[in-house]
């Protein structure tokens, strides 16, 4: 509200004395104001959440989107004493049957199934919560589509999984996807290309760049290396060199001139093992760049 005085829209709330002010002429507007924050302190983040009342927020990586109860297995009571035989025997039929009752048909059934391999093979390739919940999402369309009927699941969820890595930028290769599926590389990029089409998604390749920091790391080189490889493709880019090659390749192949621009040579077949492409991709690559971008290298 405005400021009667002086017209004012800014104001502020003291809630230690319990009023909101005029920021610019110091008028009191109000007084005895509720102050709406917790009525305990916390003086770090672990105090914090160990103090907090309220649940974890929902999550599209669980199949009920993590809102259901849970009975755990202490077999204690509210005061910490241990159950009775008798108590403990309802208790157990009382956590099966919540059990059973959190996946009630065969939708649960397979979003749980599938939602719990894809957050397995998330922390096997190291992927954040927000690629997580970005796979869980195009996941639960292709099922609200109907479109794993006749496809495995775990299939679907890796295609969803290497999407989601794409739409969120994420450096991870279809061969990395396959290393940790259950499936193997080709049918992956089937179901890819078929869910991707189905869905309307349609996703630029990765940028070559976002690979030479890994790469890098692998293969150990200094930060100056690294910074001219991603020169070299950005150079490339403006060339368009890079239109229809493997981001993975062209990568490599900006790596390999870097290494022997700096003095860190590295061999084609180390890069190429780090890349996961093959030598012939490497040098292809290495000889296209250094021809049309002029790059002088001391072999």
């Amino acid at each position: 509200f405005d400021c009667p005085s002086c017209g004012n829209s800014v104001t502020v709330r003291d809630y230690q004395q319990s009023k909101v002010v005029c920021e610019n002429c110091g008028l009191v507007l109000e007084e005895g104001i509720k102050d709406r924050g917790p009525e305990w302190t916390a003086f770090s983040q672990e105090k914090y959440e160990e103090k907090s009342r309220a649940g974890p927020p929902s999550t599209e990586t669980i199949h009920d989107k993590g809102l259901s109860t849970q009975i755990d297995y202490m077999d204690r009571d509210a005061k910490g004493n241990k159950l009775s035989s008798e108590k403990r025997r309802k208790v157990y039929r009382l956590r099966k049957w919540h059990s059973r009752t959190r996946v009630p048909n065969a939708t649960d059934r397979n979003l749980a199934f599938a939602l719990s391999e894809m957050n397995w093979m998330a922390s096997q390739l190291g992927l954040k919560s927000n690629v997580q919940e970005i796979t869980a999402k195009i996941y639960r369309e292709a099922v609200k589509q109907g479109l794993i009927q006749r496809r495995s699941i775990e299939g679907v969820v890796s295609a969803t999984l290497y999407a989601a890595c794409r739409e969120a930028q994420i450096p991870r290769t279809l061969e990395e996807v396959a290393e940790v599926s259950r499936v193997d590389k080709r049918e992956i990029g089937r179901d890819y290309r078929f869910i991707s089409r189905e869905l309307g998604i349609f996703l630029p390749p990765t940028d070559p760049v976002r690979y030479v920091a890994r790469f890098g790391s692998e293969l150990n080189i200094s930060g100056e290396a690294r910074v001219e490889a991603m020169k070299i493709i950005r150079k490339a880019q403006e060339e368009r060199l890079t239109s229809g090659k493997s981001p993975t390749g062209t990568a490599a192949g900006a790596i390999y001139i870097a290494t022997l621009k700096s003095g860190e040579r590295r061999t084609q077949r180390e890069i190429a093992k780090v890349a996961d492409v093959t030598e012939a991709t490497v040098r292809n690559r290495y000889k296209e760049l250094a021809e049309e971008l002029d790059e002088e290298i001391k072999a």
